[in-house]
């Protein structure tokens, strides 16, 4: 397992650019290991970004391996982190050495890195810079806003099914806009969580 100490910086040439790079990344450190450690995902990513973590957040998050217990708490924790340092406008963070030493089983998350790979395909081909605004300055804070309010809530997740997945979905359309540049998946993903949270309090009248 790696240093806890990983730091992510907002640029690197060398980050994943979409959806299908990041499944490669993951899928290279599952390879040949029973363990899967945050730390040693992080290091496979590189040098790394707050997009390209905010994507793997969402991945994990939308993928089956949110169904295991205490999942939804551990992301929600790591994707508070992760938007508080945005907010306050850190070129890098980190993340406690507990955080990094959480681990799934190798063959889960190969299974769920297989579920992912087709959807994979059709989102990259849709992905390109655009609307860069809604994601540079002012948008990121936005986005972090968002993001920090979805984590308090992802607690409340462990007991509420497949909300989790329906959470993280939102995360990886943002996480997705900030790799690419590409303003439309913020559109995206605001009209999602308006949508999905306008049904939720009709269900509640």
């Amino acid at each position: 397992m790696s240093e806890p100490h990983t730091r992510l910086t907002l640029s690197d040439p060398d980050e994943p650019r979409n959806l299908g790079q990041l499944l490669a990344r993951i899928a290279s450190v599952a390879a040949g290991s029973e363990r899967v450690y945050l730390s040693s995902i992080i290091d496979a990513l590189g040098t790394r970004s707050f997009g390209p973590f905010l994507l793997l957040i969402g991945v994990l998050l939308v993928s089956p391996i949110s169904g295991i217990p205490g999942m939804p708490t551990t992301m929600g924790i790591a994707l508070l982190l992760t938007s508080l340092q945005m907010l306050f406008g850190r070129k890098s963070f980190w993340l406690p050495r507990w955080l990094l030493a959480r681990y799934v089983a190798s063959d889960r998350l190969v299974k769920a890195l297989g579920w992912l790979h087709r959807p994979a395909r059709y989102v990259d081909w849709f992905l390109r810079p655009r609307l860069t605004f809604l994601v540079a300055n002012g948008g990121a804070v936005g986005i972090a806003v968002i993001c920090s309010v979805l984590a308090l809530m992802m607690p409340l997740m462990e007991v509420v099914p497949f909300s989790a997945t329906a959470a993280g979905l939102s995360v990886v359309l943002f996480g997705l806009a900030m790799v690419a540049f590409d303003g439309v998946f913020v559109v995206l993903a605001v009209t999602y969580l308006a949508a999905v949270g306008g049904l939720a309090l009709a269900g509640l009248t």
